[in-house]
């Protein structure tokens, strides 16, 4: 495992632990990141593998929650109704998902420019619906009604394209149709959980033959570093949203997708 591997896998750990929560695109600073480090893996696969460091973090976080909602599904009308409302907004992109992964990963991935315009463009959407005045409906995520949690799911898909951020597309969406922004956040959560997993394993499956033991301790790697960095940014991000919003992430989106046009015109 060369030093550089270790170093180029541990700072895109990081990085997907910070940004995979917030409505940034962790996905979009791993893969420009690692196009401007030269760090490469078979077929993407390192972007989306690592993912389950976060996923575990959350898990991890919500581990009382999870379990009393498990606890409760047999003779709870609303546990029952919750998890419902999960796997309708998951439903949208795992067909989607599963039916378009070999475009994305071979064509979307690979277009850095398409990219950092997503990320500019998707600050600006964020930037406006943070500012507009709406009245929310719906505070407890437990409380969501079908209809919305599928719609909800549905601009989750928007995230396929990278760049756009699947907590962005998701809270955006749940913001415009009459969410507060801390259960946005936190339903975004939740909806990461069977997303993220699916997509991990879909992943793992569909390069199971290019991966080697050295790709495997690389991911470790990026694993570790992204675990712990989501754990510090799912304990902090519902009380930071709740009370500055989301027009940093909008600010910064802006900024990265920016430097990074800038990059690709000058160094290619």
């Amino acid at each position: 495992m060369a030093d550089q591997s270790i170093v180029g896998a541990l700072v895109l750990g990081l990085i997907e632990g910070l940004t995979e929560f917030i409505p940034v695109s962790s996905t979009a600073h791993v893969l420009l990141a690692g196009h401007f480090m030269g760090f490469r893996s078979p077929g993407n696969t390192f972007a989306v593998l690592i993912q389950l460091g976060a996923i575990l973090a959350i898990l991890l976080v919500y581990f009382q929650k999870l379990l009393q909602i498990a606890l409760d599904l047999p003779h709870s009308t609303q546990a029952r109704r919750f998890v419902l409302t999960v796997l309708l907004a998951f439903l949208p992109a795992a067909i989607i998902g599963a039916l378009a992964h070999d475009f994305i990963k071979s064509v979307l991935f690979e277009t850095p420019m398409l990219i950092c315009v997503m990320l500019i463009v998707g600050g600006f959407i964020l930037l406006a619906v943070d500012k507009m005045s709406l009245r929310p409906r719906y505070t407890d995520i437990t409380q969501y009604p079908a209809g919305l949690a599928f719609k909800i799911g549905l601009f989750q898909c928007l995230a396929m394209i990278p760049g756009t951020s699947r907590s962005g597309a998701t809270i955006v969406g749940a913001l415009l149709m009459g969410t507060d922004k801390r259960s946005a956040a936190e339903f975004s959560f939740f909806l990461a959980m069977p997303t993220m997993l699916g997509a991990f394993v879909l992943d793992l499956y569909k390069n199971r033959n290019a991966l080697s033991f050295d790709d495997a301790g690389i991911i470790a790697i990026g694993f570790v570093a992204a675990f712990v960095t989501a754990l510090f940014v799912v304990r902090s991000l519902l009380d930071f949203v709740s009370t500055r919003g989301f027009a940093p992430f909008a600010y910064w989106r802006i900024l990265v997708g920016t430097a990074g046009l800038i990059g690709l015109l000058v160094f290619g």
